[in-house]
């Protein structure tokens, strides 16, 4: 049996039943269990991205970017069996920038998605920790 330590409880006033725990996550993306499930905040990993991206999943479940080149989706850092979440990439000015995916991102038939290429465009990656190196994916794209 494990012993799980909170600290720092709080009832957040949002107008539902809401306690935050703060699990060390920056920029206030701390763990919110409500009456109804858990809401995971979406860290913003920036808007002036290209080249590699290392995502933190200490930092959250969800995540959203802005590409401004080619980048690739490096392998996350801190992941854990069962965790999962979505990434929201959206294009950056002039659209049509390249996302590229490291070895333990896996897409269904093992091929990875290519993005919207609009500028603007706003494509969903949803995805589960398999295990210590594998992450299943799925893409869906173009949303509004």
């Amino acid at each position: 049996m494990s012993t799980l330590k909170v600290t720092n409880i709080r009832h957040e006033n949002s107008g539902i039943d809401t306690l935050v725990f703060d699990n060390g996550g920056s920029n206030g993306q701390n763990g919110r269990v409500t009456t109804k499930g858990t809401i995971g905040a979406i860290h913003n990993q920036g808007t002036t991205l290209s080249g590699d991206i290392t995502l933190d999943f200490r930092n959250g479940n969800n995540f959203s970017m802005t590409l401004t080149g080619a980048s690739e989706l490096k392998n996350p850092t801190t992941m854990a069996a069962g965790q999962s979440g979505v990434l929201f990439i959206t294009q950056g000015v002039g659209g049509s920038h390249l996302l590229s995916y490291d070895t333990y991102w896996d897409f269904s038939d093992g091929t990875p998605p290519t993005l919207s290429t609009t500028a603007g465009a706003v494509d969903m990656v949803a995805y589960i920790v398999r295990s210590a190196t594998k992450i299943s994916a799925q893409f869906t794209g173009n949303f509004s």
